[in-house]
């Protein structure tokens, strides 16, 4: 094995193993320099690099020189071999690299400590049975040997002492490299850097050396260049494998080699692609439905009389309205909104509440299909007892150190270190008031946009001057007042959403690190909460108040409702008069779209490009290959969940505004994955393993906006469409034996008496206006009609009754669908007493050994002192 190694990785060997090693007799120092560096190994070709540090020589270091001698000191006492590359060799020729080896007695010990299951046995159960016209399926299949890396073993938490009950067949490769350097950044992540006779606690780990700038990178190596394998078949070539089959975008079709991304990656990023991928596959069938929906929409165009009413210019060219402001506005016809009622009639038909309803069931088969898929990779991944195996082998190394106060642990009967409640009550009211503060800023800079639509929309409406005998003028050739003022405000809006994140993302931080969180995955989960609340409300904010708050606190001709009160002439925006569905729409696409957009364009303009395939022509080190790609943090996938679920909100909280809303997000995830992909295996350093068994506190937050989206459909079909009023109009209002909608645009707008405004001379008797108002010179003059009651009746019982059907489904098919399949269990109980048998038959044969060899030492004294007493006597 070891000389296969060798040839693979083209070693001109020499047997130097710290610097300044001698080199074996017939190499000569040009033999050296000709060897080919870009390897995964030391040297002498044989041992493993599992992790490397990188630091530069500066002149006004002498600190930094103290803290890495004692670091690697320290290193070297806890088993790792260390080799270090001279800054001479580096291309910079500034950069010195530091080579970390785990040798098996370090691995063997820490995976005993980390509880890491390992193989005992192959797996007997078969994959599954074939499925009927499984050659359907074929053209988006990838190789078998891509998809399944490795055989299915039984699995059982490695014990260094039961070292033959596991099947070892080598040592040098029995721990896959993702575990390595998974348990080697666990060392580095608590080693100290102070000398044994200092007892000073917070000089520990590799994160305040790289953050002290002692060491500027700490990583582990990639297998090899993306774009080509390694010369000989045998070696690890898996990033190769990687890329051509996953990250190219031509692959879009394929399925993705989720095993082949575990075994490189570890676990936590193979759950972030599985999810990503089943996400994107659910969305298949919404895009389908919107579609669907979409189409009957445009199908139906010709049979909308609303519209028709609207444009049709004996009735919507002999309405006018009353004026969209105070002042400077003048009256304006109904037939110049012709254009967005048509437009609004797309999104605005009977096809969008059965759509809207279709939502409400589909996220909740997305969640649980998600968790029986999620407990099927928890099996298969051997992370089925994971959070309770890891829950104390997560501490965070940033708690030890700061945490100076110690109590005994119940559990283990050990001190440990801990947060006072004091000091935890007070960082925790801190922190809410710091996120607190935040969202009142997005209130605060929200109602801002809204004065901006109030006063560019008094703008926009004083262009419109002409009699009302004449055309009406409108912004440009085609756009409305209303839809100009929408558009433009939709985009100062985003732009103050991205100016927002940019500083809220290191506000959140920064309050979460003061928080002091125990776990790694605590301190994942409050920043997840803190992240997604303040993103809720600043991507969503506008929507909600386009949805349930425009057009709804209007008052009428005579008494207009005031922003600031009437001295502040901003009058409370109006809807359209066929509704604000449309600006909703607006809104929503200018949004969602725009921060897909600008997050695919950064996310594919990485700064390090050219650095990839500077390797193509400069033959430097796979060290330093690696070292100048882009670092993958701590928080990488953070922001990938958290833009895919502001992307969730968008196509369930507002879909009903816009049935094409899952199509973008389909188009758009089906370059996501790809782009990911591409990101991970060419620009990325390799990430150090993890292990996760579901995707955290994402799951709770996707059940808590799957409930909030029944609930803002069920208003949006209410209050925002005109789908309720046009109802009530068909079957109570309609006053022929027909039912049509005919007359509904006359019946859906009162009447104002221009008479009643003093000092004001014109032809014109009486306006027009949205609502459901008596007309002057009725004894309840200006108060509601029996109409808007009935109206405000059925919009209260709409909602009741879609959201109990909608959660009745719902529930109905959570309980319906198990979270973990049948089989799974099946699988999960056969391991488990096979594990057991297994155990039981070793302890026996170990026992059997121990008596028999107790059996051929210990009775000779009983067989000989009857020969020696027989001769005494």
């Amino acid at each position: 094995m070891i000389l296969l190694t060798e040839e693979c990785n083209g070693h001109s060997h020499n047997n130097s193993i710290e610097d300044g090693g001698t080199q074996l007799p017939g190499h000569t120092e040009t033999d050296r320099l000709q060897q080919n560096k870009d390897t995964v190994f030391f040297r002498d070709g044989v041992r493993r690099i599992d992790f490397i540090l990188s630091y530069l020589d500066d002149k006004d270091g002498e600190k930094k020189q103290e803290r890495r001698r004692e670091f690697e000191a320290n290193l070297k006492k806890a088993g790792l071999e260390l080799e270090t590359e001279d800054k001479s060799d580096s291309d910079d020729l500034k950069t010195y690299f530091l080579k970390i080896h785990a040798p098996w007695e370090v691995l063997a010990t820490y995976a005993d400590v980390l509880k890491i299951k390992v193989p005992f046995k192959e797996s007997d159960i078969p994959h599954g049975q074939d499925v009927p016209l499984e050659w359907l399926s074929r053209p988006f299949r990838l190789p078998e040997k891509v998809m399944r890396p490795q055989p299915d073993y039984f699995t059982s938490p490695f014990d260094k002492d039961k070292i033959d009950f596991f099947l070892i067949k080598n040592q040098d490769t029995f721990f896959p490299p993702s575990t390595r350097n998974r348990i080697v950044y666990y060392i580095l992540s608590r080693c100290p850097y102070h000398k044994e006779d200092r007892k000073e606690t917070d000089k520990k780990g590799i994160k305040r050396l790289l953050n002290n700038g002692t060491y500027t990178s700490a990583f582990p190596l990639h297998d090899c260049r993306y774009w080509e394998r390694n010369t000989n078949e045998q070696c690890e070539s898996e990033r190769y494998h990687l890329y051509k089959n996953w990250a190219r975008f031509l692959c879009f079709y394929k399925e993705q080699p989720l095993n082949l991304i575990r075994k490189y990656y570890g676990e936590k990023i193979g759950i972030y692609f599985a999810w990503l991928g089943f996400y994107t596959e659910m969305l298949f069938f919404a895009a389908v439905m919107g579609v669907i929906c979409f189409t009957y929409g445009v199908l139906s165009y010709d049979d909308n009389l609303t519209s028709k009413e609207i444009c049709d210019p004996s009735i919507g060219g002999r309405t006018v309205m009353c004026p969209l402001c105070d002042k400077k506005c003048s009256y304006w016809k109904l037939n110049s909104t012709c254009l967005s009622s048509w437009q609004s009639h797309l999104f605005d038909n009977e096809g969008t509440v059965f759509f809207a309803m279709f939502m409400g069931i589909w996220v909740t088969l997305f969640l649980e299909f998600w968790k029986r898929r999620q407990a099927q990779l928890e099996y298969e991944w051997d992370l089925v007892d994971f959070e309770e195996e890891q829950q104390q082998l997560q501490i965070r190394p940033e708690f030890e150190t700061k945490c100076t106060d110690q109590r005994l642990n119940r559990i283990t009967q050990e001190m440990e270190p801990y947060l006072p409640l004091p000091k935890k009550c007070g960082r925790f009211c801190l922190s809410g008031v710091t996120v607190l503060f935040w969202m009142l800023l997005i209130v605060a800079c929200i109602t801002g946009v809204i004065v901006y639509r109030l006063a560019v929309y008094a703008a926009f409406a004083s262009i419109m001057k002409d009699s009302p005998t004449k055309k009406i003028h409108l912004v440009g050739s085609l756009i409305t007042p209303q839809l100009a003022t929408s558009v433009t405000a939709s985009f100062i809006n985003f732009v103050i959403i991205m100016i927002l994140n940019f500083f809220y993302e290191r506000v959140a931080i920064w309050i979460t690190d003061m928080e002091i969180p125990k776990t790694h995955l605590e301190y994942e989960n409050k920043l997840t909460m803190k992240m997604f609340l303040f993103q809720f409300v600043n991507y969503y904010s506008s929507c909600f108040y386009v949805a349930f708050f425009k057009g709804k606190f209007v008052g009428y001709p005579g008494n207009y409702t005031y922003m600031f009160g009437k001295y502040s002439r901003l009058r409370n925006e109006e809807c359209d008069p066929g509704g604000c569905l449309i600006e909703l729409t607006t809104q929503l696409v200018i949004v969602m779209t725009g921060k897909q957009v600008c997050g695919n364009i950064q996310e594919a303009l990485l700064p390090n490009w050219w650095c990839s395939r500077k390797a193509r022509k400069d033959q430097y080190s796979r060290w330093e290959q690696d070292h100048d790609l882009q670092n993958f943090s701590q928080l990488g996938l953070f922001y990938e969940y958290l833009e895919m679920v502001i992307q969730f909100g968008f196509i369930t909280l507002f879909v009903a505004s816009f049935p094409l809303a899952p199509l973008l997000a389909l188009c758009n995830n089906i370059l996501e994955v790809r782009v990911d992909a591409w990101k991970f295996t060419t620009q990325f350093r390799r990430p150090v393993a993890a292990k996760a068994h579901n995707i955290g506190a994402w799951q709770e937050i996707l059940n808590v906006v799957a409930i909030l989206s029944v609930v803002t459909n069920a208003f949006i079909m209410a209050f925002t469409s005109d789908m309720i009023p046009r109802l009530v109009y068909l079957y109570a209002y309609h006053p022929g034996s027909e039912a049509t909608m005919s007359g509904y645009i006359n019946n859906s707008l009162s009447v104002y008496d221009i008479s009643q405004i003093p000092l004001l001379s014109t032809p014109i008797c009486c306006l027009r206006y949205r609502d459901y108002r008596y007309p002057p010179g009725h004894q309840r003059q200006y108060s509601h009609t029996m109409q808007f009651w009935h109206i405000l009746a059925a919009k209260l019982a709409f909602i009741i009754i879609m959201e109990h059907v909608v959660f009745v489904v719902k529930f109905f098919v959570a309980w319906l669908i198990p979270d973990v399949p049948s089989e799974v269990k099946a699988r999960i109980k056969r391991e488990r007493y096979l594990i057991q048998e297994y155990l039981h038959n070793y302890e026996v044969e170990k026992l059997k050994i121990q008596l028999s060899q107790s059996f051929i030492i210990e009775p000779k004294p009983e067989v000989y002192i009857p020969w020696l007493l027989s001769a005494a006597i």
